[in-house]
C-alpha cells in the first residue's frame, strides 16, 4: 500500500524565505493530505464497493460545511519501519461541518491508511473531536471502517480505545452519537459502537465481531464467514446490535442525515419542530377498519402508525429485529414524537425478551433526548415458555418497566384493543405514571383473557355442568360483560378518556402542546440501578 512520506528537512536550498514561500508550502502540504496515499489505494477501496473517508463526509454534511481539526497530525511512533511512513492524517478524518444548517461532530477511518487501524496519534484526534462535541453540545457521528488497533504500536493503540469508550459513556444522553458501520470493526472496537445511540450498517462491506471466524474456528471448530458471524444483516435481524441496514453507503448516509433531522443538539433542547401541511384536526375514518373488533384477528400497526403521524412518514428504529414490537420516531404536527407499539401481526404483539429489550432502550434514548413518547396498546401478554423464563424474562421484562417509570418527558398511551396482564402494566400504563391513558371502544382492559379467566373462576360450575362447554360459553360471556366491557377502566378512572377513533391524531396533537410544559423531577441521587 502507497503511503505519503515525510517532506525534506528544513535547511534545503530552496526552503521558502517568505510569507508567499510559506503559504505555497502550506498548499502543497494541505494538497497532500488531501489527496491521502494516492490513487491506487483510492481504486482499491473503490472496488471493494466502499468510498473513501472524504467522499463519506460529503455525503453527510452540507455541501463545503466541513471545517477539518488536526488535518496534518503523524504519528510519532518507531519501529517496524514506521519512522518512514508517516502520512498525514494518520488515518483518521476529524471536523465538525453542518446538516441541514445545524453543527454535527464527525470523525471517519482512512481506511487506505494503515487500514484505517487505531494508533496514538489517530486515537488522540478523536478524543479531541469527541470532547468539542460534548463540550459544544453537538451531536457525534462515528464513520468507522478500521481494522482495529495499531499493532506496530502496542499497548498505546489500546490505551487509545479506553480513551474513546470513556467519552462515549460520558456523553451518553447528553449528545445524540450515531455510528456508521461502513468496513470491518473487530475485537474491542466494536464496544464505541455498542456504546453509541445508534447504529447503522451496510451489507457485504461491514462486519462487527469480538472474535472473527478463524478464532472461531480454532476455538469451537465452526465453519463460518464474516457477514455470517457479523454482517449487517445478522446484526440487524438476530443479535439486535445494528439499529439500521442498508444495502449501499450513499442511501445509509441519507438515513443519518434524516434520523439527525429528528434529534436534538444535545439533552437541554427540543427535537426540531418543521412545519407540516397535515392539518391537526384531520380525521382518520380509515382507522375505523383497520383494526378489527375481534381480538385474535391480526393486523399491521404501521398501517395505525401511518394513519396517525404527519404525512404517513416515521423511522422506525430497529425494523427487523424483536418485531413484536415497533419503535420509531415521526412527527405530530410538525413536532417529533416516539411511538412504541405492538405489533398483532407478529407473534400477536406479545412481549418477550428481545421485544422488552429493543423498547426499554429506545424509551430510555427519547427520555434522554425529550422526545415525548406515545405508546399503542394491543398486548395479549407476556410471551409463555421455559426458554423465556429460563432466559430471563423477569428482568428483561423489568427493563422495560423501568425505563417507562423513569421517563419524565410527556407520556401517552392508547389503547386499541387488548390490554391483558402484566403487559399491561409495563406498556406505560397510568399506574406507573403515562400523563394522559386513552382507549378505542374497541378495549379490552384485564388480568387476562376472558377463555382463560373464566376456565379459572367458573372451574367448578363448568365440570359440573351437562354441557361443559355451553357452560363455558356462558361463563366467558359474563366475564365480558362484567369486567372486560370498553368503559369497565373509564369507570374506574385508569383511562382519561374513550375516543373516537376517528379523532385519535386531533386527541394527540391537542394533548401532546398541552403537556409541552410538562415538567417532572426525579429524586435526587447519584444514578439508578437498572435491571440488567
Amino acid at each position: 500500500m502507497a503511503m505519503t512520506t515525510a517532506p525534506a528537512p528544513a535547511g534545503r536550498a530552496l526552503e521558502p524565505t517568505d510569507i508567499r514561500g510559506r503559504v505555497a508550502e502550506l498548499h502543497s502540504i494541505r494538497e497532500q493530505a488531501l489527496a491521502g496515499p494516492g490513487g491506487r489505494a483510492t481504486a482499491a477501496q473503490h472496488a471493494k464497493g466502499k468510498l473513501t473517508a472524504r467522499e463519506r463526509i460529503e455525503l453527510l454534511l452540507d455541501p463545503g460545511s466541513f471545517q477539518e481539526v488536526e488535518q496534518l497530525r503523524r504519528h510519532r511512533a518507531t519501529g517496524f519501519g514506521m519512522e518512514v511512513k508517516k502520512p498525514y492524517t494518520d488515518g483518521v478524518v476529524t471536523g465538525w461541518g453542518t446538516v441541514e444548517g445545524r453543527t454535527v461532530f464527525v470523525y471517519a477511518h482512512d481506511f487506505r491508511i494503515f487500514g484505517g487501524a487505531l494508533g496514538e496519534a489517530h486515537a488522540t484526534k478523536i478524543h479531541k473531536i469527541m470532547d468539542m462535541a460534548l463540550a459544544t453540545g453537538a451531536p457525534l457521528v462515528s464513520l468507522n471502517d478500521g481494522a482495529g488497533a495499531r499493532i506496530q504500536e502496542g499497548v498505546s493503540a489500546l490505551a487509545g480505545y479506553g480513551g474513546i469508550f470513556q467519552r462515549n459513556t460520558r456523553a451518553s444522553g447528553v449528545i445524540p452519537q450515531i455510528s456508521v458501520m461502513l468496513g470491518p470493526c473487530a475485537g474491542g472496537a466494536a464496544y464505541s459502537p455498542a456504546l453509541s445511540d445508534f447504529v447503522f450498517m451496510v451489507r457485504d462491506t461491514s462486519q462487527m465481531f469480538i472474535t472473527g471466524p478463524d478464532v472461531v474456528r480454532a476455538v469451537t471448530g465452526e465453519e463460518i464467514s464474516q457477514n455470517g458471524l457479523g454482517g449487517a444483516d445478522v446484526h440487524a435481524e438476530t443479535s439486535g446490535v445494528a439499529h439500521f441496514a442498508y444495502d449501499d453507503e450513499e442511501t445509509c448516509l441519507a438515513e443519518v442525515r434524516y434520523l439527525l433531522t429528528l434529534l436534538p443538539q444535545n439533552n437541554r433542547e427540543a427535537p426540531p419542530a418543521q412545519p407540516t401541511a397535515d392539518p391537526a384536526g384531520r380525521r382518520g375514518e380509515v382507522l375505523l377498519d383497520l383494526v378489527p373488533a375481534d381480538g385474535n384477528r391480526p393486523y399491521d400497526m404501521r398501517r395505525v402508525i401511518e394513519e396517525i403521524v404527519d404525512d404517513g412518514e416515521f423511522l422506525e428504529v430497529h425494523e427487523r429485529w424483536a418485531r413484536n414490537i415497533i419503535c420509531a420516531l415521526a412527527r405530530l404536527d410538525g413536532r417529533v414524537v416516539a411511538v412504541v407499539a405492538n405489533q398483532p401481526q407478529v407473534l400477536a404483539g406479545v412481549l418477550d425478551i428481545a421485544a422488552s429489550e429493543k423498547a426499554a432502550r429506545f424509551v430510555q434514548m427519547c427520555d434522554a433526548f425529550n422526545i415525548p413518547i406515545l405508546t399503542l396498546l394491543d398486548v395479549p401478554g407476556f410471551l409463555p415458555g421455559v426458554d423465556q423464563e429460563h432466559g430471563g424474562i423477569i428482568r428483561h421484562g423489568a427493563k422495560l418497566l423501568y425505563a417507562y417509570c423513569n421517563a419524565t418527558v410527556p407520556r401517552i398511551s392508547l389503547i386499541l384493543r387488548k390490554a391483558y396482564g402484566g403487559a399491561y402494566i409495563v406498556m406505560d400504563s397510568q399506574s406507573i405514571g403515562a400523563d394522559l391513558t386513552l382507549a378505542w371502544p374497541t378495549n379490552e382492559i384485564a388480568v387476562m383473557g376472558a377463555e382463560g379467566a373464566a376456565n379459572v373462576i367458573f372451574r367448578r360450575q363448568i365440570a359440573a355442568a351437562e354441557d361443559p362447554e355451553a357452560m363455558r360459553h356462558k361463563m366467558v360471556k359474563e366475564y365480558k360483560s362484567e369486567l372486560m366491557h370498553p368503559y369497565y377502566a373509564a369507570e374506574r378512572g385508569l383511562v382519561d378518556d374513550v375516543i373516537d377513533p376517528a379523532q385519535t391524531r386531533e386527541v394527540l396533537v391537542k394533548s401532546l402542546a398541552m403537556l409541552r410544559s410538562k415538567h417532572a423531577d426525579l429524586p435526587s441521587r447519584k444514578h439508578g440501578n437498572p435491571p440488567q
